[in-house]
Formats: C-alpha cells, structure tokens, sequence
C-alpha cells in the first residue's frame, strides 16, 4: 500500500455533493461574462444578431477546452482571443460592405446621445475588421498594448499601426467624432459612448 486513500490504478470516485462540475462551472462562466462579450462583439459586427452568433461560436469552442482553461484560470482570455480571431476570419472571408442595422437600446429615463451613438458604430463599422478590432481592444475594453497584441496574435508595433490608421481613417472620414483631437471637447464625448456601453453590459 502506498498510503493513498485511491487504490493504485483505480480512478477517483465522483465529486462530493455540492461541489461544482466542470459543466456547472462553465455555465457560471457564460452567465458572468457573456454581457460583456456581446457588447464587444456588438461594436465589432454592428449587428445584435451576428454578435451572439459570434460570442456563441467563441464559447463553444471554449467549451471544448475548458478542462486545460479551467486549470489555468484563462477561460475568458481565450474566449476573447477566439472570438477576435474568428470575427477577423469571416471578415476577410466575406469582404462585403457592412452596415449598422440597429443601435444599441437606452435607457427610458435619460436623454441619450443617440447621434452621437449611431455615429461611433458607423465610424466602426467603415474600418477594416482588424483596424476595428485594434480600436476595440485599445479603447473599448482598455487592453494594454501587449495585451491586445498577444489577444489578436500579431506584434506590438503591427498592433500599434492597426490603432493609428485605423484612427487616421476616422479623422478623416467621421470629422465630427474629432477622435484624436482636443481632448477636452469630442475626443470626451466619444470615449464616453464606450464607457456607457460598458456600464450597460456590465450592469
């Protein structure tokens, strides 16, 4: 004997009452941050319906190796990373136009800026899929440059370029939106929108 409560070769017997399953705990997963993966996949595909198709096929595929996530607590990077990936594949799959269908629903008791939201999701929506991504993760999810990179698998600086044409594209096409401007007047407003998206995902 070796002093195991487990028998050599024999395996171990099921989890005590109570305690979480691999399946539970992948369900408290979704619940927890499908929210806030949809509201990136919203930003990135401009449509409701294309984004919980794109969360879902990310989970699904997160699913299947969550036994390795689960042990290594990285179940939401991966989801993320997959879900980039996949967004940029059907992008450069498909190179159709895309257009925003609908605006994210407001509150009933304020006043929203709802040009001012429509205007950010056009201004998205005319980026190349990776350029949108880049500024996504920079700005919207406040990624860390390295941690963008290492999510879209690129180098920093090709990341760093990603970001800087993709804003010179919205100077230039969306004046209004003065992104990369003075800080103290649109640049605010703009990086508000993102803010109010995250707070209704998150809520």
């Amino acid at each position: 004997m070796t002093g195991s409560s487990v028998p050599a070769g024999e395996p171990p017997g099921p989890p005590p009452p109570g305690a979480p399953t691999r399946q539970s705990e992948f369900e408290d997963f979704v619940r927890a941050r499908s929210g806030a993966l949809c509201a990136s996949a919203y930003l990135l595909t401009g449509d409701r319906g294309l984004a919980e198709d794109l969360v879902q096929d990310a989970l699904a595929r997160t699913w299947r190796s969550w036994k390795r996530l689960h042990r290594t607590a990285n179940a939401e990077a991966y989801t993320r990373r997959t879900m980039y990936h996949l967004h940029v594949s059907i992008w450069r799959r498909s190179k159709v136009a895309e257009v925003a269908t609908e605006a994210v629903p407001e509150r009933a008791d304020e006043e929203p800026d709802t040009a001012l939201r429509l205007a950010v999701h056009a201004a998205l929506l005319s980026l190349p899929a990776t350029q949108r991504a880049a500024i996504v993760l920079r700005y919207f999810e406040d990624q860390t440059e390295a941690s963008a990179a290492a999510i879209l698998d690129c180098p920093v600086t090709t990341l760093r370029a990603r970001v800087q044409r993709g804003l010179r594209r919205l100077r230039n096409g969306f004046p209004e939106l003065v992104i990369g401007g003075d800080p103290g007047t649109h640049l605010a407003r703009w990086e508000s929108e993102f803010a109010n998206v995250r707070g209704e995902a998150n809520a």
